[in-house]
């Protein structure tokens, strides 16, 4: 496949899906079934998103063992990449400071992101190649989306209470602790509560993948 960006990589962050560890603050409303099964939609819906856009060669990294068979149905996966690290900062790092070994510049996205699509994610890359040194693609609950980086910098991802509406503002001290200057693209939403469910039918593409509105 040909990349507008093949000295690039683009690192897809899952969770393994294992019912009742995934989605945990829809369960109340999904059940423990039906968390997972969004779960994988996600993945699914996410990972077809990014793959087909062709941006940058797509990296896969699972939060643990288990479930080869399901992510091996995605389009084009070859490997499947294990994050290790005793929080979600410490596995971004670890993967990122890997990945840059064969690459100039990486990015992170997470399953849980539907709304970061080809484009969005050419943005982030294209500044990148220009020489951006992080590029960070906002959320509205207060995280982040997106996170790019030309080099793997540990100090970006320490000490951030992940899954709180502060990571954003958490990482940008970060970074303005480390005199590292970022660039940041529009907001984005992802899907952890609730009221983000019904924003997945206005999804290019979402219904025919699932099935449902």
């Amino acid at each position: 496949m040909a990349y507008r960006y093949p000295q690039a990589r683009i690192l897809f962050f899952a969770k393994t899906p294992v019912a009742g560890q995934v989605k945990t603050r829809l369960q109340p409303v999904l059940g423990a079934a039906g968390a997972l099964q969004l779960h994988q939609q996600l993945i699914r819906y996410g990972w077809q998103q990014l793959s087909r856009a062709a941006q940058a060669p797509l990296q896969l990294w699972a939060s643990a063992t288990g479930s080869e068979d399901f992510f091996r149905q995605l389009e084009g996966v070859s490997r499947i990449h294990l994050q290790h690290g005793r929080d979600l900062g410490e596995r971004m790092h670890n993967a990122t400071r890997e990945a840059l070994a064969d690459a100039e510049f990486v990015v992170v996205i997470g399953a849980d992101c539907p709304s970061v699509d080809g484009p969005y994610v050419a943005q982030a890359l294209a500044l990148l190649a220009a020489g951006k040194p992080v590029v960070l693609g906002p959320a509205d609950d207060g995280g982040y989306v997106l996170i790019g980086l030309r080099a793997a910098t540990a100090a970006v991802f320490a000490n951030i209470d992940w899954g709180q509406p502060k990571v954003l503002q958490q990482t940008r001290d970060r970074l303005r602790q480390a005199g590292v200057p970022w660039h940041e693209l529009p907001r984005k939403w992802d899907v952890d509560r609730p009221e983000d469910l019904a924003r997945l039918a206005s999804l290019p593409g979402w219904q025919a993948l699932t099935g449902h509105p």
